[in-house]
């Protein structure tokens, strides 16, 4: 059984985000992508927070936002999550991990806001809310979420980033793997997955997922055609290889998962190489005019295939004796929060990478390990001399790197022609929408988009989750081209579209981080206190709670075994209003007969109770043991109760001074220590570190504008603007500028293509297609035409069957199989000589099909027999009716399946010469390569898929699986050794695979 359900992307007009969930036979259930727009509503992962309950495993397949970027926000706010496994290539783990860092780092909306459920919560405060639900103009479309969706929740800091993210299993391509199962899944019952590159991103996987008769290919945003950095698909076996046959691991899966992006759109002719001159002739005819360019982009994935092919252009620029080159000298900027980091995980992964990639690295270690020798002959001569040849691919001579805002607008303003590179594509977030300020009102600028949004604009029904960004509304401005295009020509002589912008204004809603006001501080002070009283009632908190050890006694919230206190977790969790009441049952002025037992803790002066007639624990004295805080070392020390005593005084001294300096009136921080030093929530000691006085502590306290503090600091290395600690809201701002900028596109999206589609499709040849990742125009049109191309017939069996779900819709892609269960006799059984291959185990037969036994096993003892017949005769007596109403005889109560027997002597002769030998296994020849030489033979690779053992024997594998040996002919003198191996080779791959043969 296999069904297929997309949570996010299926025929999707407005999220690229991508969600699936994979049901296979036995419940075993897999969610592949964890995929957030760059809305992040909390609503689009309504429907996945209820299958992660039920979740085996999770697989990862880009780097990007549309397949990992709700994947914190889960490990954060879905308690299981975290306890499921996840499988990924190392580079989407690395480089996923630096995205995620920059998102959380430029976006303030994806720390989601407070959810609404904490203001009707017991105890909130009326007032509260009221005040804070009161929405300015300045929030226009987010009045439906009120002040409870204008509160953000703290974002999840760079270490917490890095402890999720190490939580990920990192796979390597082309290996097999069996992944363990979460605690809540039933057994995987040897699931197997193994990765291929996709080709879109650096680490980018084609996930093939093996179960039982269950062959699933999942391929969403592949690419096929080799690029500078990334390698093609691993569709035909290698980097970019192309053949007529698929590898056959990936040919002929019974369902096959695979993306609809780019099916409409057409190859650009000349390939690589054309898009990379388009793009340069691009940026020349701007830069010529004394314009600048910007280039939004993402900060992971495809911004390696940009950043190399522009930093190699410049290379050229330099080394070029044309005088008319606009690039030299022009500077060449790449502005990301993490880019820095982005770049050195770049270097660390060039076996991910396309293999000329490789060879140029391979090149300039030997070009640095010549200049040392020239160094030390010549002295630094020999350095310079092979200092412009020994860069590396990813060590950056012309492109620097800007990771703060203040020196991005420094060197946007200073009046020179340049290029930047800026994180996102989407414009909605990082420096690309801080650029486009400043770059958008020059008439001699330019704005490159290297991806294609269109027909990205919002339903008409939609509401502010579903807005328009910054990104897909300059896409339609290039689609309509209302204000004319500009021909530029290229240096092939052919002509440049660049769409004018006419100096239309561009309107948009802002957001940025603000600090709360007094009444959104006290709720947000409320909904921590609730959430600090659900994990108070839902685990033992230890020493900390003995003071409220009384509070928490009642008849069901104590207990003094360990199978009551799972019964209390469980039932204090699921019913947290009733617990919240209980915990503050000494405040509700409840009566003695209410609190029963607990009378001698909540009463003064009562010494006693009477206990006859009770049960439980009303006849035990209310003593609950105290837990102290440790572990298996024994007890956490505190270092503040080892403090000598003139330590303590000038700790209480400094307490006391900075108290007296606090202005009258003013509320301290959500962070602050309190009275007797007593800290009210997180820590502040990098808030303090930060604090020159406590006027900074006034300003920051009533949430002031802090661009005086930055503006007061001259250097590019300080923190951004609006960098504050401590809890902050969501203010939405009107923004409009005017757009004098040229628009136009090249494209570096790195996906297939209609044509790549209309040809591996059919070489795959799928029994089931799933069409998923693209919109509806995009599906259907894809659809029609690989109905064509696999000649799809209704309602013939042979035939393969195409599917386009919706978001929730379920898809049943199961294998067109008819299994039937027998039984085997003990004769049989007997006889039969399994053989094993890795984990199965295989056994040819031929026997003889019977019917059902009704009868008992002949082996059975007569008194057991007599007892069924009797047992029988008392039921018949009885309960003669119960047959007439309707159930079923005692014979049929039973399960009865038909019955495998040996051949008679006369029958099996005949068929034992009709049983051919099948060979049963796979032959990999690294594995093959290891076996030899540990018996003590030479085996090496030579060219694609040959393994050569002695110099003498070949191994071959094709594409369909076949294995080919070759040997040099030789004379009977000197085939001794050549000999030897042949026999050597043909007996070591017999022993990996199974012969089987009827009988």
């Amino acid at each position: 059984m296999f069904t297929f359900t997309p949570l996010l992307g299926a025929q999707s007009s407005f999220s690229r985000a991508s969600q699936s969930i994979l049901e296979l036979d036995g419940g075993i259930k897999i969610l592949v992508d964890v995929g957030w727009d760059d809305t992040f509503d909390t609503l689009d992962l309504a429907e996945l927070e209820k299958h992660v309950p039920t979740l085996s495993l999770i697989l990862l397949t880009h780097a990007t936002p549309a397949h990992i970027g709700a994947f914190v926000h889960c490990c954060k706010t879905f308690p299981l999550f975290t306890q499921i496994p996840v499988y990924a290539t190392g580079p989407v783990v690395s480089v996923g991990r630096t995205l995620l860092q920059d998102l959380y780092a430029s976006s303030p909306l994806a720390a989601t806001f407070l959810p609404k459920a904490s203001i009707s919560e017991p105890g909130a405060s009326t007032s509260a809310a009221s005040a804070a639900a009161t929405v300015t103009e300045g929030d226009a479309g987010h009045t439906e979420a009120g002040n409870s969706g204008r509160i953000l929740l703290q974002p999840p800091t760079a270490e917490e980033i890095a402890r999720y993210f190490s939580l990920i299993n990192p796979l390597k391509y082309s290996q097999p793997h069996q992944p363990l199962s979460s605690p809540f899944s039933p057994p995987l019952n040897g699931l197997t997955l193994t990765a291929y590159n996709a080709g879109h991103t650096v680490g980018g996987t084609i996930w093939h997922i093996q179960h039982g008769m269950e062959s699933i290919v999942y391929a969403v945003d592949w690419n096929q055609a080799r690029e500078s950095v990334v390698a093609g698909a691993s569709w035909f076996g290698g980097s970019g290889a192309s053949g007529t046959e698929v590898i056959e691991q990936l040919r002929k899966p019974t369902a096959l998962i695979c993306s609809t992006k780019g099916a409409d759109k057409f190859a650009l002719p000349g390939g690589r190489k054309k898009r990379d001159d388009m793009l340069l002739d691009m940026i020349r005819s701007s830069l010529a005019k004394g314009g600048t360019v910007l280039i939004p982009t993402d900060t992971s994935a495809r911004v390696l295939e940009l950043a190399y092919a522009l930093e190699h252009a410049w290379r050229d620029a330099e080394g070029s004796e044309a005088s008319d080159n606009s690039l030299k000298g022009t500077g060449l900027y790449l502005a990301g929060r993490k880019a820095n980091t982005t770049m050195r995980l770049a270097r660390s992964m060039l076996e991910w990478m396309d293999e000329n990639i490789v060879r140029e690295f391979e090149a300039t270690e030997g070009v640095e390990a010549t200049a040392g020798q020239g160094q030390s002959k010549g002295g630094a001569q020999g350095q310079d001399g092979a200092g412009n040849k020994g860069a590396g691919p990813f060590t950056f001579k012309h492109l620097k790197i800007i990771e703060r805002k203040k020196r991005l607008e420094k060197i946007l303003t200073d009046g020179t022609p340049k290029v930047i590179l800026a994180s996102d594509s989407s414009l909605d977030w990082g420096f690309a929408k801080d650029s486009l300020r400043f770059v958008a009102e020059g008439p001699n600028n330019l704005l490159l988009l290297t991806e294609s949004l269109h027909k990205a604009q919002m339903p008409e029904d939609a509401n502010e989750s579903q807005r328009m960004t910054l990104g897909s509304m300059l896409w339609q401005w290039y689609e309509e081209r209302r204000d004319g295009v500009a021909l530029e020509k290229a240096s092939d002589g052919e002509l440049l579209e660049q769409v004018h912008s006419g100096g239309r204004e561009l309107i948009w809603t802002d957001v940025r981080r603000a600090p709360l006001d007094p009444a959104e501080q006290l709720l947000y002070q409320q909904y921590l206190a609730t959430k600090r009283q659900l994990q108070d009632t839902s685990q033992t908190r230890g020493q900390d709670n003995l003071d409220n050890a009384a509070d928490a006694l009642d008849d069901r919230s104590s207990s003094t075994t360990s199978e009551d206190s799972e019964t209390e977790q469980q039932g204090r969790v699921l019913n947290f209003s009733t617990s919240l009441a209980h915990v503050n049952r000494n405040k509700l002025g409840l009566s003695d007969e209410d609190l029963g037992v607990n009378i001698l803790l909540r009463r003064r002066n009562v010494f006693d109770y009477d206990v006859r007639g009770k049960r439980g624990r009303e006849r035990m004295f209310p003593y609950v043991a105290p837990r102290r805080k440790g572990d298996e070392y024994g007890e956490f020390i505190r270092p503040e109760e080892y403090l000598r005593a003139e330590e303590r005084e000038e700790i209480d001294m400094q307490q006391r001074r900075s108290d007296s300096q606090m202005k009258l009136g003013q509320k301290r921080r959500w962070d602050e220590t309190g009275p007797n030093g007593r800290r009210l929530s997180g820590s502040s000691s990098k808030r303090q570190h930060l604090q020159k006085d406590t006027s900074a502590v006034d300003e920051l306290s009533f949430g002031e504008d802090v661009d005086g503090a930055d503006a007061a600091v001259s250097s590019d290395d300080e923190p951004d603007d609006q960098k504050f600690e401590g809890p902050a809201k969501a203010v939405y701002e009107k923004q409009s500028i005017t757009i004098n900028a040229r628009l136009a596109f090249v494209d570096f999206m790195g996906l297939h293509d209609k044509r790549s589609l209309e040809m591996l499709i059919p070489l795959i040849q799928p029994r089931k297609l799933i069409l998923v990742g693209g919109m509806k125009e995009e599906t259907m049109a894809l659809a029609a035409e690989c109905s064509k191309l696999l000649s799809v017939k209704p309602g013939a069996a042979d035939s393969a069957a195409i599917f386009t779900p919706t978001n929730g819709e379920v898809v049943d892609a199961s294998v067109d199989t008819n299994a039937w269960m027998v039984k085997l006799s003990n004769n049989l059984v007997k006889r039969l000589k399994w053989q094993h291959v890795r984990a199965l185990g295989v056994v040819a037969l031929t026997a003889q099909l019977r019917g059902p036994e009704i009868t008992p096993p002949e082996d059975d003892s007569a008194e057991s027999a007599n007892k069924k017949v009797k047992l029988l005769k008392d039921e018949s007596s009885s309960g003669a009716v119960s047959t007439l109403e309707g159930s079923k005889p005692a014979a049929e109560k039973t399960d009865v399946f038909p019955m495998l027997d040996t051949l008679p002597a006369n029958m099996a002769a005949g068929t034992r010469s009709m049983a051919r030998p099948l060979h049963v296994g796979d032959l990999r020849l690294a594995d093959l390569r290891k076996i030899m030489q540990g018996a003590g033979y030479t085996a090496e690779f030579r060219g694609e898929g040959t393994l050569l053992i002695d110099g003498q024997v070949a191994v071959r594998k094709s594409g369909t699986g076949k294995i080919e040996i070759e040997a040099a002919a030789q004379s009977n003198q000197a085939a001794g050794r050549g000999a030897g191996s042949f026999l050597a080779v043909k007996r070591r791959i017999y022993e990996g695979l199974a012969v089987v043969s009827g009988w």
